[in-house]
């Protein structure tokens, strides 16, 4: 990836006195009313026609309410920078005052691929600035810290080679620093990012050479089998752990409440689940998604993709993109996970992103992964992984998934601009 030297750097200043100007009114803002907690879900997108603004989609999550399931309010992305970032992952930050979102190709642009947005008014988020490491791009997953602030997974370097970073800003949207400060050279390439901050542990999983994904480099993608174990207070990698087996660890789960620290993660191209205990510095495939039943035949394998877990711990969720099917497990026991429930999205699904709400009775899944037709270095890329770009809600038991019937949102005819692609997903 190379990128170009264009507008989106030189609006540097401009960028710093919006971004100024909205902390400043963010600080000043009134709490949120208690009664809209839980009351909206926003869902970070992009049209397929690259030449329409990247943009926020606002949706009634009130089941109470008579529009539930609407979209009540689109954001767009102010330009310029507006277009081909491919929007990815978000997240609300700690206080739920803060949205913050990633433009995954936003470097092909040279453009920032970091954007945040006031949601202190829920319906009405409003932009706020974008940002960008020196040196990382590829921007993948959020974590919020709990005194505000984000840490952010940064898949590649500053030009989507090696290595990534795992990126820094404080409560105040300040850049602190990109980590670890001498990170590894190879393969270290962060997607997933998980942490426990009673045992100030924080696991990070590599997933691809983001680079290796465009056909302008030669060969197949990249994918790596390694997590990282680190120490969250001091900010350092303390130990990495293979996989074996694992061929694109994509996500990385701890598990809640659990004494040794474990996790999971799962091979996307493999689909395997694996099991991390990181004092012993093993990983141990534990479950095969490919034996999920009822089964549905997928040439490329299942396909595993952003994990869930319920605050006890009990039960682990994911989307099997290449089957179209949402699965759930019983892992009270640690090493030997077993299937409880499958929900089928219908033909073309193909499920990436999901979340629970807070009290594990909702799971939300957007059913789009990655297509690579952003102009001009990735038309087209190596990884076209559509989907039917719907949303959906499925209702948790405790041994079953099932389809909410009132809640189907196609991005494909929701809005004006045409088809759009859902991706990133926050709930409040």
């Amino acid at each position: 990836m190379t990128r170009r030297r264009s507008g989106p750097v030189r609006r540097a200043s401009v960028l710093a006195i919006l971004f100024a100007s909205g902390l400043l009114a963010l600080a000043s803002a009134p709490a949120a009313r208690a009664h809209d907690e839980g009351s909206f879900l926003y869902i970070w997108a992009g049209h397929v026609d690259h030449s329409v603004p990247d943009f926020l989609a606002v949706v009634d999550f009130d089941e109470g309410s008579p529009g539930y399931g609407r979209v009540v309010n689109v954001v767009p992305l102010p330009g310029p920078g507006s277009t081909f970032n491919e929007p990815h992952h978000m997240h609300l930050s700690a206080d739920k005052r803060v949205l913050a979102c990633g433009g995954l190709l936003s470097v092909l642009s040279d453009q920032p691929g970091i954007f945040f947005f006031d949601a202190t008014v829920p319906r009405r988020p409003r932009f706020l600035a974008s940002a960008a490491d020196p040196h990382s791009s590829i921007t993948d997953d959020f974590l919020p810290l709990p005194n505000g602030g984000f840490l952010v997974t940064q898949m590649g370097s500053a030009d989507g080679g090696s290595p990534g970073r795992v990126v820094e800003f404080d409560a105040r949207l300040r850049r602190v620093g990109s980590w670890p400060a001498r990170p590894p050279a190879n393969g270290f390439n962060p997607h997933g990012i998980s942490v426990r901050h009673d045992l100030n542990l924080m696991i990070t999983s590599d997933f691809i050479l983001p680079a290796s994904t465009l056909d302008v480099v030669p060969g197949p993608p990249v994918l790596q089998s390694t997590v990282r174990v680190w120490d969250f207070k001091r900010r350092r990698i303390v130990r990495t752990i293979e996989a074996p087996g694992g061929v694109g660890m994509m996500d990385v789960r701890m598990i809640p409440g659990d004494p040794l620290g474990r996790a999971y993660s799962a091979g996307m191209f493999d689909g395997g689940l694996y099991l991390i205990n990181p004092a012993a510095g093993r990983a141990a495939r534990v479950f095969d998604f490919a034996d999920v039943a009822p089964h549905r035949p997928a040439p490329m394998g299942p396909m595993p993709q952003i994990l869930q877990m319920t605050g006890d711990g009990s039960r682990l969720i994911t989307g099997l993109f290449q089957a179209g099917q949402v699965v759930m497990l019983d892992t009270t026991i640690r090493a030997r996970p077993r299937q409880v429930a499958v929900a089928d999205l219908g033909p073309g699904a193909g499920p990436h992103n999901m979340m629970l709400t807070h009290d594990d009775r909702r799971l939300v899944v957007a059913d789009y992964f990655l297509v690579e037709d952003m102009f001009p270095l990735a038309s087209p890329g190596k990884v076209l992984l559509e989907g039917d770009h719907k949303v959906h809600v499925l209702k948790v038991g405790r041994n079953a998934l099932r389809r909410d019937p009132r809640f189907e949102l196609d991005f494909n005819t929701a809005f004006p601009g045409g088809p759009a692609r859902p991706h990133g997903i926050a709930i409040r």
